[in-house]
């Protein structure tokens, strides 16, 4: 049905290597943060705005918003109805719905899939077509809204790799090269970055990734250097199990393909990191951001001299309150960090924002990101209003902040 259930066949026995001792360290590494630092907000002018709930109060399956203008477009999904629908940053309300499948149309497993709004406000969904269960595969059928602010399905956009499923795509909407990692759904599963300009339907080097190291059970994460031509991506080499390595920081050259690698900051204790929940990447700046699981870190990294940092998430987070999702904001040198049980508040979730140094600017709490979600959670941003939009209060539902 959805790209977080359907794993490629040559990854399944890798995932169930979850539980195991982790792997060997790759060569390379980072100055280990020496002490952990417990910051407090000292800001918190941060707010919620309205809450968008769907026009069909089906399931989100996926949303983004034009950092550069005031719409963004999210899809949803309902026992027997699916739809893309366009809305109004500033106000919360749906402009209108679109491509609506209805009744039998509507196969089981059918579901339209947002993967974001790139250059030109050209927002990219993925209809994904049930295929027979051990007879075919599900099909993925990309369609564009170019830009959004028409209210149309217009376009096409086609991958060269036959049966491509998209599982990530690094936020971009700066320059048209944009980058998505994902597999082909039937045959050998091989995984792989797609180079496009996702407007204009054209693409660049298809680079093949091992395996191993970029398997679904490293859960990969995937931003975009958009100065130098990267991607830059977080791999977890034990597949998250307790006692392994720290996570390891990739770039890919996007015209070459030549990957460079070092290993992360080190977590504390017998436990480790876990897994790299999420990435955020500063183009301007070169630093990139992580969060890890097993012992709820934020790591800060200067990927160009292979060193980093971490601190803790506020009031000594346990995993329970690891963070998730990572926004980068690069007009003001901050880091928006999605934490789905709240360590700064007594309920609920929260926003932490931290400038590129590591130091916590702000907690936003009283959100509730929806745990039901099939689509993990996500924060799309607007750095010229500083606002944004996340996940919740329910599955059927968007909220909207400043910072």
């Amino acid at each position: 049905m959805n790209r977080s259930i359907i794993l490629p066949s040559s990854c399944l026995a890798l995932l169930a290597l979850c539980a195991c001792a982790g792997t060997s360290t790759p060569t390379g590494g980072v100055t280990p943060a020496t002490s952990l630092t417990h910051f407090t907000a000292v800001r918190d002018g941060g707010s919620l705005g309205p809450v968008l709930t769907t026009s069909d109060h089906g399931q989100i399956f996926g949303f983004d918003i034009n950092s550069n203008g005031n719409d963004g477009f999210l899809t949803s999904a309902l026992s027997g109805e699916i739809s893309v629908q366009t809305f109004d940053e500033k106000t919360g309300t749906i402009t209108k719905t679109i491509g609506t499948i209805t009744g039998r149309k509507v196969v089981k497993g059918d579901d339209y899939v947002a993967d974001g709004i790139f250059t030109g406000d050209v927002g990219l969904v993925d209809f994904q077509k049930a295929g027979i269960p051990g007879q075919t595969p599900t099909k993925d059928m990309y369609h564009l809204l170019n830009p959004v602010t028409k209210n149309s399905l217009n376009g096409r956009w086609i991958p060269p790799l036959k049966l491509f499923n998209v599982l990530e795509w690094a936020p971009n909407q700066s320059t048209s090269t944009s980058v998505f990692y994902g597999y082909q759904r039937e045959g050998s599963d091989p995984l792989d970055l797609i180079v496009s300009d996702v407007g204009k339907n054209t693409f660049g080097k298809v680079i093949g990734l091992s395996e191993t190291d970029f398997a679904l059970g490293t859960q990969p994460q995937l931003a975009e250097d958009t100065v130098n031509n990267l991607a830059v991506m977080a791999t977890s080499p034990s597949f998250g199990a307790a006692g392994g390595p720290p996570p390891v920081i990739w770039t890919i050259d996007l015209k070459s393909g030549k990957k460079n690698h070092f290993s992360g900051v080190s977590c504390p204790g017998s436990v480790g990191c876990g897994y790299a929940n999420g990435i955020g990447y500063d183009s301007s700046t070169g630093i990139a951001c992580t969060t890890t699981e097993l012992d709820a870190g934020v790591e800060f990294y200067n990927v160009a001299k292979q060193t980093g940092t971490r601190v803790q998430l506020p009031n000594n987070a346990s995993q329970l309150s690891a963070g998730a999702f990572v926004a980068n904001d690069a007009v003001h040198g901050l880091f928006l960090i999605a934490q789905p049980v709240s360590s700064t508040s007594g309920s609920g979730s929260s926003i932490q924002v931290y400038n590129e140094s590591g130091t916590l600017e702000e907690s936003i709490n009283g959100f509730s990101f929806d745990a039901s979600t099939v689509i993990p959670v996500r924060i799309s941003i607007n750095p010229t209003s500083r606002t944004g939009w996340v996940n919740g209060p329910q599955a059927d539902q968007l909220q909207e902040f400043s910072y």
